[in-house]
């Protein structure tokens, strides 16, 4: 009862009440919503910190940036959002401030696509080299079909594209990355595509800023290739996934192209499937026969493996040991 008065105190006044509207929109910092509200930035910061002390409003840290955005979980999370949903978007206030976000957000396309702009020509080059993205996409989209998939988390989101192909058909869903230019990208993209029920964080693909049992799938799109620990990174994934939950992983199969990892910074030259399955088998997931999609010269696979039921057969069990990079040095010529 204490919690929910304290709430609401915090949420009953005006600017407050705008702030809830504005960051249930898109993820904001302090000085695009000193920008938009026209306050100052001390009496902007004091809002905010009440609203986040209630529990109404999140806030992330990125790098020197910390970006606010309305409650996505947590007892105060409904609480929020039915605040929002009574608020009318058709008062003259509300209309001025979410006229002054659309410009806010028009400045942080224009930023994402002069960097897009810059590297596009390294992106379509390895893009040249295998099957075309919309056929990988297409496979996802049967794999993971709406209706079944509530709340999706993709582990090295990038440019966001996971998150704008599934956010239409889930009810939640997170991109998680590392790189500040890459988040600068995905938050753009959802942003444009208003895909109010995404979120983008900083986060690390070994330590996931989530909570155990969080996500009915979790996503690798083209990233173990780039990763150190590729097998602990699957078990991470596999840490936030529900039971019945299911883990996808995008990646190449093994190939020769040395030029990836000495100009791309590819660890790895791809995978085989006996190497992802067992690192799926070893973090407690159930594989599920993979798909391969021929290209020229590299050839995609998706892998798929599913969390068992609490008390499920997992077929082979956990224990056995779980062939990783190490087993295959030659092959993957580390």
């Amino acid at each position: 009862m204490e919690d929910l008065l304290y709430a609401l105190k915090a949420a009953a006044e005006p600017t407050r009440l705008r702030l809830l509207v504005l960051c249930a929109h898109s993820d904001l910092t302090v000085s695009e919503l000193t920008q938009i509200l026209g306050q100052s930035q001390p009496r902007v910061s004091r809002h905010l910190k009440l609203l986040c002390e209630a529990g109404l409003l999140d806030r992330r840290r990125e790098g020197a940036w910390a970006y606010l955005r309305l409650a996505q979980r947590g007892p105060q999370a409904e609480l929020a959002r039915g605040l929002v949903d009574a608020i009318p978007e058709a008062d003259p206030t509300v209309a001025l401030d979410l006229e002054r976000l659309e410009a806010v957000i028009r400045d942080r396309v224009a930023r994402a696509d002069d960097y897009f702009r810059r590297n596009a020509k390294e992106w379509g080059k390895i893009r040249s080299l295998y099957v075309d993205e919309r056929e990988v996409e297409a496979a996802l989209l049967e794999l993971l079909p709406e209706g079944e998939i509530h709340d999706l988390i993709d582990i090295g989101t990038g440019t966001g594209r996971m998150i704008e192909l599934f956010g239409p058909r889930v009810d939640s869903a997170v991109g998680v990355d590392l790189s500040s230019e890459m988040l600068l990208l995905a938050r753009a993209h959802i942003d444009q595509a208003r895909l109010r029920n995404c979120v983008v964080r900083k986060g690390d693909m070994y330590q996931l800023p989530a909570a155990s049992g969080s996500f009915d799938a979790a996503i690798f799109h083209h990233v173990l290739h780039f990763a150190e620990r590729p097998g602990e990174a699957v078990a991470e994934a596999a840490r936030v996934l529900r039971d019945d939950g299911r883990l996808v992983v995008v990646d190449f199969a093994r190939h020769e192209l040395d030029e990836l990892r000495s100009e791309h910074m590819h660890r790895w030259l791809g995978f085989h499937d006996e190497e992802v399955a067992g690192w799926c088998r070893a973090a407690g997931l159930v594989p599920e026969p993979s798909l391969h999609l021929p290209g020229d010269p590299l050839n995609v696979i998706i892998w798929c493996a599913r969390r068992p039921a609490a008390g499920g057969a997992l077929g082979i069990h956990a224990e056995h040991p779980a062939p990783g990079p190490g087993a295959h040095a030659g092959e993957l010529s580390t």
